[in-house]
């Protein structure tokens, strides 16, 4: 049972690293307007129309920076969770931390806040959820 978890837990955070990889790339390779409207997809994209200080936009494209390495992270993660090796367990507390550290603060501001849709956001916050809550019955499980 608990390598079929592990499977699943595997898969789960593959997922969620290659969309906040993709999400990450794209918001450095957008306009900051666009990359704003883009994560807040929720709000009227006419919302964002005026350009930025070029402070914000470095700061938009530290936050996709940021995703971006969180993605690989999770996803270099996952592959050592499905590979099953000696590091399983600090993959599966890695990938938990920074993952779900992510997604805590994108939960708290973005979906509280009322400004994404739940596909993909929301939908990607349950996927990081999952994937802890599996991981941790695995752990409790095998102890």
């Amino acid at each position: 049972m608990n390598t079929l978890l592990l499977k699943i837990i595997s898969i789960l955070w593959l997922i969620w690293g290659f969309v906040h990889v993709f999400a990450g790339a794209v918001t450095i390779a957008r306009e900051a307007p666009d990359s704003v409207a883009g994560v807040a997809d929720a709000v009227d994209p006419a919302e964002f129309t005026e350009s930025f200080h070029p402070a914000a936009d470095a700061l938009i494209n530290q936050h996709g920076f940021n995703l971006f390495w969180i993605g690989l992270v999770t996803m270099v993660c996952a592959v050592l969770i499905w590979r099953n090796k000696s590091n399983q367990l600090f993959a599966l507390f890695t990938a938990a931390l920074v993952g779900g550290l992510a997604d805590a603060g994108y939960f708290i501001f973005m979906d509280l806040g009322g400004f994404v849709n739940f596909m993909p956001g929301t939908v990607m916050t349950i996927f990081s959820g999952a994937a802890i809550f599996l991981s941790v019955w695995v752990w409790r499980s095998a102890r």
